[in-house]
């Protein structure tokens, strides 16, 4: 515990931010590769992002290790305690497995925020012929599974002409205009989306000078939804909204997505419910989050569409307190931090020694995910 304790301080002293988290996946691949890990940072595109591999065949467990920090803020979102919750859950789950068929997979996940590594990896492969997915979150509350929406960005940019505003307006097509009139059309809609649906807009352009009409006006959308086709239905409606505000005001108008696309989570119930068994025999009991509550977004969802998945929350603070504080960093050095590390690590680590050994355990997850696992190649 003083090894993963040790490498928790360190990341939480050292914060990087996304795609540039060097020292991080440095620290966790020399712990992996003094254990015997097969380390490979080969992911095309992404440097800081990394496998370590013991074992060989299926079954397959992956433990994900995200470290990268948020920016002014450091470790306010507990990535540290993750990183080493999934390491020393990884080693544990190695010794344990002491030469029995299957591999135990450590995934380095950079860029959880904003970045998207782990949707990244999945394209690229990585969560191939993996069995399950498994990983936890320091929070406010004991969740048992995360409440995670679907969400994507948008860039729409309006297109006029440009005019002097008093010399010849009549000549002028406003883009800023049409964008003004694109955020009043969202608006309207607003109390017509489902549950769980919003739309956030900025505006990133407005023209340069205000004796000129503007030309050119740009606006980031921020889009979320419950489902992964409740965003899609939710970003037609944008198209269909910056189409018809064009037509409107005679500018054109191109909507380009922005950022990598999260999905929506898919908990592993059967998964769940064997990580909650452990992690109570410590004393932390995990509950159903609260009805109607959702805690943003993650690219956890788009590997949880591959395989079976867990993202339990485990408190380090009060239910009154939020991560994305410095409040909530100062907490992630706390003597209760230190002690959710410990139990999470344990239940992780069990966790994933059941999905190894256990058929039964596996079928029932797959079953539940509604897919059949990828056969070895």
């Amino acid at each position: 515990m003083d090894l993963l304790w040790g490498v928790a301080s360190a990341l939480h002293a050292d914060p990087e931010c996304a795609f540039a988290e060097h020292r991080a996946a440095a620290l966790l691949t020399g712990e992996l590769r003094r254990a015997g890990f097969d380390v490979r940072q080969d992911v095309p595109g992404l440097p800081t992002a990394f496998t370590a591999r013991a074992g060989e065949g299926r079954p397959t467990v992956a433990l994900l290790l995200e470290y990268d920090a948020l920016p002014g803020l450091g470790h306010a979102c507990g990535h540290h305690l993750i990183a080493a919750a999934g390491l020393g859950a990884a080693l544990a789950a190695h010794a344990a497995r002491d030469g029995a068929p299957g591999t135990v997979l450590a995934v380095g996940t950079p860029a959880e925020e904003g970045g998207g590594g782990k949707a990244l990896e999945a394209e690229a492969g990585v969560f191939d012929e993996v069995d399950a997915a498994l990983m936890f979150h320091p929070g406010v509350h004991d969740w048992v599974r995360a409440p995670l929406t679907a969400q994507e960005q948008y860039r729409v940019g309006f297109h006029g002409r440009a005019a002097h505003p008093t010399g010849n307006p009549t000549e002028g097509i406003d883009a800023l205009a049409a964008l003004i009139e694109l955020f009043n059309v969202l608006a309207g809609l607003t109390h017509r989306l489902p549950e769980a649906s919003h739309v956030q807009g900025i505006i990133t352009h407005g023209g340069t000078a205000t004796n000129i009409v503007p030309e050119y006006a740009e606006g980031v959308f921020g889009l979320r939804a419950a489902t992964t086709g409740a965003l899609d239905d939710l970003a037609d409606r944008l198209r269909t909204a910056a189409t018809g505000v064009a037509q409107a005001t005679g500018t054109t108008v191109t909507v380009e997505r922005a950022t990598v696309r999260y999905e929506h989570f898919r908990d592993s119930e059967p998964l769940s419910a064997r990580f909650a068994a452990h992690l109570s025999r410590a004393g932390i009991d995990l509950t159903p989050p609260a009805p109607g509550v959702y805690l943003g977004s993650s690219d956890i969802g788009n590997v949880s569409g591959l395989m079976p998945a867990i993202h339990p929350f485990v408190a380090i603070m009060g239910a009154d307190g939020s991560d994305h504080t410095p409040e909530f960093a100062e907490a992630g050095l706390s003597q209760r931090a230190r002690g959710v590390l410990a139990s999470v690590t344990e239940a992780l680590a069990c966790t994933a020694v059941d999905v190894l050994a256990d058929d039964t355990l596996r079928t029932a997850a797959w079953r539940a995910h509604g897919s059949a696992p990828v056969p070895a190649h």
